[in-house]
């Protein structure tokens, strides 16, 4: 069956024989050259990847921390890591840093589709957490939100940039959060700081929630940055 997939590599002769080679094959592939790059369109909601190859060595963040970031905002899509480092300790790293499989370079063509092959019979070896706080308990793997009030529970469909959104909350119960911190972990870190993306995102969820006739548990501190209150599970 066809993937869709995220090639983040900036060696662009490989990056070119890689995407010919996936395209052969009949899967839809996206390439981009730098780790934040990637970072970007896994976060994006227009963009729902099956797998994603990356490098290790990569400008701007390291396909080692892109694995980290993308396993701690729940994304569970199999990742590949490519890298001239092979020694034993590497491959352990990367594995532990979320990597599915690991592939040294210089390697065969027919191995790397090799090993697309596997990943895609095998069920993803990493598993999205169930976040919890008071009311709330997010599935990033199904990506729902249930929430718990006195009449009932409620099953919210959440988009991938809400769910990052929510379970950064989620993992903060209470905190004030400013909004460059969340500009930081969630959005491209060369943003400008000025912009107004993070107070979007939150309105969209405020929104969200409402439409599902709940008051935001999502608070405004004024000059500071917004808290969730975990307990504030109200409907309108």
């Amino acid at each position: 069956m066809p993937m869709r997939i995220l090639l983040v590599e900036d060696e662009m002769d490989l990056a070119r024989s890689i995407q010919a080679a996936l395209e052969g094959q009949g899967h839809v592939v996206d390439h981009c050259v730098s780790g934040q790059d990637g970072w970007v369109l896994l976060g994006s909601d227009q963009a729902h990847y099956d797998l994603g190859i990356l490098d290790w060595m990569l400008p701007e963040l390291s396909g080692l921390d892109l694995c980290r970031r993308t396993r701690s905002r729940g994304l569970a899509l199999p990742l590949l890591l490519l890298t001239a480092r092979n020694e034993t300790a590497d491959r352990v790293e990367g594995l532990d840093a979320g990597a599915d499989d690991y592939l040294s370079k210089p390697f065969a063509m027919e191995e790397l589709l090799a090993r697309v092959r596997a990943l895609q019979r095998r069920q993803p070896s990493y598993r999205a957490p169930l976040l919890e706080a008071g009311c709330f308990r997010l599935d990033l793997a199904a990506g729902q939100l249930l929430v718990a009030t006195a009449a009932a529970e409620v099953c919210i469909e959440l988009s991938t940039k809400e769910q990052q959104l929510m379970s950064y909350f989620l993992e903060h119960p209470g905190e004030v959060i400013s909004g460059s911190r969340l500009r930081n972990q969630l959005w491209n870190l060369q943003q400008d700081p000025i912009s107004n993306v993070v107070a979007a995102q939150v309105r969209l969820l405020r929104r969200k929630l409402a439409s599902h006739g709940l008051a935001s548990p999502i608070e405004t501190i004024p000059s500071k940055g917004y808290r969730l209150n975990p307990h504030a599970a109200v409907l309108l």
